[in-house]
């Protein structure tokens, strides 16, 4: 059974994942280009939206790729700089409670404002909810990984879930016999982050693309405003 829910959720899942994150991200962009937006909430009321917002958002967006490159750099490669896995470890500790507490701080703020603030209480969907809460499990698991963390100094399990990600993405064999022995916590992390990309595509959560296509401006030529005569 043990084999089976390995095989599942850490050699086809994140295949599911990823597909249901970028074919439902593009079928909702083209088919439902007027709910591909943010909804914000600003209008209804300002409250600690600032904080919560930008705490958050830095947060969150830091989080993603401190991930992102953590995992899919080879061991190799940051000990060519002269960073041993120890190292890497340590920096993966306080990095990750650092930003961690900073997107809690923002993510506790926005939920407290949706649910004391009446008015956005009522125009605030299921999708909202569920992205909010979604994220705060996510968010609250990976924290408690951390003290699991102090415990593998050593960084042994970290390789173990760089190896993982490394073998999944370049679509090498062997991606579920490098989770043999990592903690329970890591892997029901894994699997709600993985989950998140799944919900993606149906929430409020597709305004990041836009975040990320913004870029965009920064090449785009020039436009001529003429005034009206």
């Amino acid at each position: 059974m043990k084999e089976t829910l390995d095989l599942f959720f850490f050699g086809v899942y994140p295949y599911i994942a990823l597909t249901v994150f970028l074919l439902g991200s593009l079928v909702r962009f083209e088919r439902e280009q007027y709910t591909w937006k943010s909804d914000s909430s600003q209008m209804l009321r300002t409250g600690s939206l600032r904080w919560g917002s930008n705490l958050f958002h830095i947060g969150i967006i830091s989080l993603f790729f401190t991930h992102l490159v953590g995992l899919l750099t080879p061991p190799a490669v940051y000990h060519a700089f002269g960073l041993t896995t120890q190292d890497k470890q340590l920096l993966a500790i306080i990095g990750g409670a650092i930003l961690g507490v900073i997107c809690l701080i923002g993510l506790l703020l926005l939920i407290h404002r949706r649910w004391s603030e009446i008015r956005i209480m009522h125009n605030s969907t299921v999708s909202d909810w569920v992205t909010l809460l979604w994220i705060l499990l996510v968010l609250v698991l990976g924290l408690a990984t951390l003290f699991t963390s102090v415990h593998h100094t050593d960084g042994a399990v970290m390789v173990q879930l760089g190896e993982w990600s490394q073998r999944i993405v370049t679509f090498r064999s062997g991606a579920v016999g490098a989770m043999e022995g990592v903690p329970g916590i890591y892997r029901l992390h894994m699997v709600l982050g993985m989950t998140l990309f799944v919900i993606f595509p149906f929430t409020r959560l597709v305004h990041v693309w836009s975040g990320f296509a913004s870029v965009t401006y920064l090449v785009r030529p020039w436009q001529l405003v003429r005034p009206r005569r």
